[in-house]
């Protein structure tokens, strides 16, 4: 046997590689069995993998039957709000499939485990090489969707051994991630296992094929087509049409704690009235108080609102409606007319593209968007404005919701962007009609 260096180095880095992944894999499991101990989300996340694949191995084979077979996996509810399109346009064109749904984080699986779009519902199994065995083969997909920035190498490895169609779909990437790192072929490897990649933009695309991965191609974001599918699906809700009365009205979406502190001072300094309706990202006890306590005027939860006993006389007292449950905010900015949505203080800004399809003129904080294309276009073309702080949220309140010309020529611009970026559903169902069949 001859002694080749170039190949025992390599080996030696993709074993490191594949041991560092494993440990880092266990270490999150072994941190959330922890933080189980304290935080409702961790334990959710480690009571739903307890005896999981035990019940999958019992449940599953009767439910499939003989029915082919299609995985689709989201990391959390705003991934799934981005793949539903894919997966409803999925389920109309291939009936005959089963449809399995899993999601990482108790954010999605908790919010969406009956939806009636999929057959089954469940957590995924954290990724080792002996639980996508099992699962592999207990499914034998003919399909695998991966929503975005999914990209788990023992389940993706098993899917290539087992021949199923893999595809990643609305991803996005940048030059700092792991994959484009001269230390990262492993994760670039990881790449290799998809069948396509349908990306978001051209920086991704190039990235890519840059890094030698040439299945790739540009087809948008599907939560373009899903915005515009809720837009068109929106509820009526006549409850607050009523609330918000014939006064200007802003929507925050999914405001967290640092979005608190700027929209309270800014709202504080307005010189005249509105209507404010808050969707916290939490709607914990603490944090509605938090909110309850510290919105100028008088602040009224929907749930007592919508309750018999509410003395309805009494409406036009309230400044403020807080939206203490999860699933109503698509619908409520119809009756809105600017938005303000949370995050970009934070981890990151939440999506914009809800409010944006009904033609609202759109503000956030200014630290976190850049990530978010979206984001970054709205502002060049002045339908978003992204904020330093509380002053800035004064100027640009008392601006948008004083000026209806300058308001509306905003939301337009907001709404022409999404109407022109819709059609990734479709791509995707273009690649997949043609892999199914070959």
């Amino acid at each position: 046997m001859i002694y080749d260096p170039y190949f025992c180095a390599t080996f030696t880095i993709c074993f490191l590689a594949i041991l560092l992944y494993r440990l880092s894999i266990e270490g999150y499991a072994l941190l959330m069995r922890f933080a189980a101990l304290f935080h409702p989300k961790a334990r959710l996340w480690v009571q739903g993998r307890r005896g999981l694949l035990a019940q999958l191995q019992a449940e599953l084979p009767g439910r499939i039957k003989h029915r082919p077979v299609a995985w689709f996996h989201a990391a959390s509810l705003g991934e799934f709000e981005q793949g539903r399109p894919v997966i409803e346009a999925f389920r109309l064109q291939y009936p005959e499939y089963f449809i399995f749904l899993t999601f990482f984080s108790p954010s999605g699986y908790e919010v969406r485990k009956n939806y009636a779009g999929a057959d089954y519902v469940t957590y995924l199994p954290i990724d080792s090489p002996t639980h996508a065995r099992q699962l592999v083969q207990l499914l034998q997909p003919q399909i695998a969707f991966f929503i975005k920035y999914e990209f788990w190498h023992f389940y993706l490895r098993e899917l290539r051994q087992n021949h199923a169609v893999i595809l990643s779909f609305s991803a996005i990437f940048r030059p700092g991630q792991l994959f484009f790192k001269p230390y990262g072929q492993f994760y670039r490897n990881i790449l290799l296992y998809f069948n396509h990649l349908f990306v978001q933009n051209k920086e991704s695309e190039e990235l890519l094929k840059d890094a030698g991965i040439q299945d790739v191609t540009i087809a948008g974001d599907t939560r373009f087509d899903r915005v515009g599918q809720l837009a068109e699906a929106a509820r009526k809700l006549p409850e607050i049409a009523a609330f918000v009365g014939s006064l200007p009205c802003l929507i925050v979406g999914s405001a967290w704690e640092a979005d608190r502190a700027v929209l309270v001072s800014a709202l504080s300094g307005l010189s005249f009235p509105i209507k404010t309706i808050v969707a916290p990202h939490e709607i914990h006890e603490a944090d509605l108080q938090r909110w309850e306590q510290t919105l100028p005027g008088k602040t009224l939860r929907y749930s007592v609102y919508t309750s018999p006993q509410f003395d309805v006389a009494s409406l036009s007292s309230y400044s403020n409606l807080l939206i203490d449950n999860i699933g109503m905010l698509s619908s409520l900015y119809r009756y809105g007319h600017v938005a303000y949505i949370g995050g970009a203080f934070g981890a990151g800004l939440h999506n914009i593209l809800e409010a944006a399809t009904y033609g609202l003129p759109v503000l956030f904080g200014n630290r976190n968007y850049l990530k978010f294309q979206e984001a970054v276009d709205l502002c060049s073309q002045g339908g978003a404005l992204a904020l330093p702080d509380s002053e800035a949220c004064r100027a640009a309140l008392t601006e948008l919701l004083t000026d209806l010309e300058l308001r509306t020529k905003r939301g337009k611009i907001n709404q022409a962007y999404v109407q022109a970026h819709r059609g990734a559903t479709a791509a995707v169902m273009k690649q997949v009609e043609k892999l199914l069949k070959s």
